[in-house]
């Protein structure tokens, strides 16, 4: 029997889709940033894989794949100019150029005759407008449009297979806008969606009948119209979500001489967030030690490291950096051998009440800046 591929299902319907599949006594790879929030089968196997910074070359190693399912995707209701750039630039990553890089990978698979079950989840926000709700719509739009074309591609192939797009309103039971999974209640939708995905249908719209045929229709008759019942009906229902949706993480250091523990640290680090701002001490006088790299060169080299998303000057002290409103982290970083420091214990005081949490890594084996500066000095 076949391997199936669920892309996104920690939690939410990618994890009772994950599920169900799991049932037919196949080996199911369930690929996300952060593991499975309830115990799952000894047939799913757990590959942790960030979506924002995946080179997707996990992809080929993963033998005898005929399903796949994306799951995985975010938006916030905001107006659009309140949303934070890296949103706009993280939204489109996940929620469109990820599965079309996936779905590229697997077109061989997917355009042969033998069967293959492809199912995506998209979004009837992507076929209506939908205003405070600007680029979540745009990337599902982009998703929606591409599936539509590469499916009229699989046709003229020849092909029986098709990808299927799954595309509803609100899902209750899901862990979407913080909610939580509640796997008994979309555990049937996730078996309709199987069976869709099985019969190679090009749309499942859940809920359709009841209450989609009649949003598309209003949205046909006159988009403006409903565009603006739309942004009045989120309004009058409190949806507006004023924190980005993403976890900003921030970790300081002088990074002279560069090297795989500096690495280790910042991969760690950008596990814990969505958005990864390093600052660089000037110099190392408050060590009492002198750098060897200048300061614009280590600047530059963190630039272009994948895991870092913004680097920074270093302010005196990393509370400093939240104090003053130049960044205004969720998870500040630091090496465990600052845990119990009147310093650290002046930060955990402060942060208590400000929802953010303090995370101490413990320093790896292996090449150190000690080092590198005693074998250059000698």
């Amino acid at each position: 029997m076949n391997n199936a591929l669920v892309v996104g299902g920690s939690n939410g319907i990618g994890l009772a889709v994950a599920i169900e599949l799991a049932k037919e006594n196949r080996t199911v790879f369930l690929v996300d940033r952060r593991e499975p929030s309830v115990s799952i089968p000894k047939n799913i196997h757990f590959i942790r894989e960030d979506l924002l910074i995946t080179d997707f070359k996990w992809l080929d190693e993963l033998d005898d794949v005929n399903t796949l399912f994306y799951s995985a995707g975010f938006g916030r209701v905001a107006h659009f100019d309140e949303l934070h750039y890296a949103e706009i630039d993280n939204s489109f990553r996940v929620n469109a150029i990820a599965p079309f890089r996936i779905l590229h990978h697997f077109m061989p698979r997917i355009k042969s005759h033998n069967p293959f079950y492809c199912g995506m989840m998209v979004s009837i926000a992507g076929r209506i407008a939908s205003p405070l709700f600007s680029i979540y719509s745009a990337t599902k739009a982009a998703l929606f449009r591409g599936i539509e074309a590469i499916n009229t591609e699989l046709k003229i192939s020849g092909t029986p297979n098709r990808i299927t797009e799954i595309s509803p309103g609100s899902i209750k039971g899901t862990s979407f806008n913080g909610r939580e999974t509640e796997l008994d209640v979309i555990k049937t939708l996730a078996s309709t969606i199987i069976c869709s995905m099985k019969e190679h249908d090009v749309l499942f719209i859940p809920d359709f009948e009841d209450t989609y045929r009649n949003v598309i229709a209003r949205y046909s008759a006159n988009h403006e119209q409903f565009a603006e019942s739309s942004y009045k009906y989120k309004i009058e229902q409190g949806r507006l979500q004023t924190k980005p949706q993403m976890t900003i993480g921030y970790l300081s250091g002088t990074f002279d001489l560069f090297h795989i523990g500096h690495l280790n640290m910042l991969r760690r680090a950008r596990q814990y967030c969505d958005y990864l701002v390093v600052g660089v001490h000037k110099d190392a006088s408050h060590k009492g030690k002198e750098t060897f790299i200048p300061f614009e060169e280590r600047v530059e080299i963190l630039k272009n490291i994948k895991y870092v998303n913004k680097v920074i000057q270093s302010e005196r002290e990393d509370s400093d950096v939240y104090i003053k409103g130049i960044v205004k982290y969720d998870k500040l970083f630091v090496g465990s051998d600052y845990k119990g420091t009147e310093r650290f214990n002046r930060y955990e005081e402060y942060f208590k009440d400000k929802g953010v949490e303090i995370i101490y890594f413990p320093y790896t084996q292996g090449t150190s800046s000690t080092q590198l500066r005693a074998a250059i000095k000698s």
